[in-house]
């Protein structure tokens, strides 16, 4: 299992990419798949763990990334006879390194920062098994072998049966995000406010939402913690996503819904594949919309918002999907794909 280096495995607060791995590795390790991590060193885990980076590059600015990515990916392909399957979340890079090897190399594409990246998917088009976290971020001529949505350890998420009496809004702080479009909805319907995340974007959070916080109804406390998320989003109305741009998956999505806390979400990217319209929250267009639904919110039921996540969303789904589709290669000879789905 090659993970990112950007953060520690499971990550302290921030880290998408470094939760999925830590939540996949630790369900394959429960399953009895003798399972080799390769992450920082200070990551926690029941695999076998093996490290270059003693803690992740956004922890450390005195740590040179790309030297480190190098080193962390040549770590784990020079070691690739020892293992059935490489599986990479680490984004291209590693998929360069998969003609060099005779074992599969999985890669799960968690989104694409760049449209460029895509020419180095086409090259290994033939080669590669390429794992689409969404429907919606396929991309036509990418041959996937499968469509696998991100799974959480549901008992770590406190079902909270009672509405709450503020909205919250948790991820980037970045204008793909929409934190400003979430400060416009709770001023304008008097709801407090509590923005949770990284500054991802200085200049924006600087001259956008910096000047509106308030003590009392516009409130921001950074980045958060699993157990202070727990409670944050579980006291919450609802979870205001009001994405800009084509979100790939959407975490803080899913982790809203599994404390029982609906969602009002831009119907962008893979936003209808996560929510349930009118079930687990509201599908909107805008700004004006999400004004209207935050009215109608409370009514919505909050165990049946636990229930969508649980049934669509555990890693135990997450897990099986994968170790399925392992099987599926492992028992492939003849290179064709494996999903049996047409080739998008």
């Amino acid at each position: 299992m090659l993970a990112p280096i950007s953060w520690r495995v499971p990550p302290r607060q921030y880290g998408p990419w470094e939760q999925v791995v830590s939540t996949l590795t630790e369900g394959l390790v429960s399953r009895g798949v003798d399972v080799t991590l390769f992450a920082t060193a200070e990551s926690l885990t029941s695999a076998h763990l093996v490290s270059v980076a003693a803690t992740g590059y956004s922890e450390d600015p005195a740590m040179n990334a790309k030297v480190y990515e190098a080193l962390h990916i040549a770590a784990a392909f020079e070691r690739a006879p020892e293992f059935d399957l490489i599986h990479n979340h680490f984004d291209f890079l590693p998929v360069t390194y998969s003609r060099l090897v005779r074992t599969p190399v999985v890669t799960t594409i968690h989104g694409f920062s760049s449209e460029q990246n895509l020419e180095v998917f086409r090259a290994y088009n033939d080669i590669g098994y390429f794992v689409a976290i969404s429907d919606a971020d396929r991309r036509d001529g990418l041959r996937y072998s499968a469509t696998i949505h991100h799974g959480l350890p549901m008992a770590e998420f406190t079902f909270q049966p009672n509405v709450g009496d503020y909205l919250v809004y948790l991820g980037r702080i970045h204008p793909d995000k929409g934190t400003r479009e979430a400060i416009q909805v709770a001023r304008a319907t008097g709801r407090k406010l509590i923005i949770a995340g990284i500054v991802q974007d200085s200049d924006y959070f600087e001259t956008q939402v910096r000047p509106l916080l308030n003590e009392d109804t516009l409130v921001f406390v950074g980045a958060v913690g699993p157990a202070q998320r727990d409670i944050l989003l579980g006291g919450a109305l609802a979870l205001l996503h009001l994405i800009n741009f084509d979100e790939p998956f959407g975490l803080s999505v899913v982790e809203a819904m599994a404390t029982g806390t609906p969602v009002i979400a831009v119907n962008r990217g893979s936003m209808s594949e996560i929510v349930k319209d009118g079930l687990s929250g509201f599908l909107i267009e805008g700004v004006g919309q999400a004004i209207q639904k935050v009215q109608q919110v409370a009514a919505l039921d909050r165990s049946a918002v636990r229930r969508w996540a649980v049934e669509r969303f555990s890693a135990e789904r997450m897990v099986d999907d994968y170790l399925a589709l392992y099987e599926r290669i492992l028992a492939n000879k003849s290179g064709q794909a494996v999903d049996g789905r047409p080739d998008s």
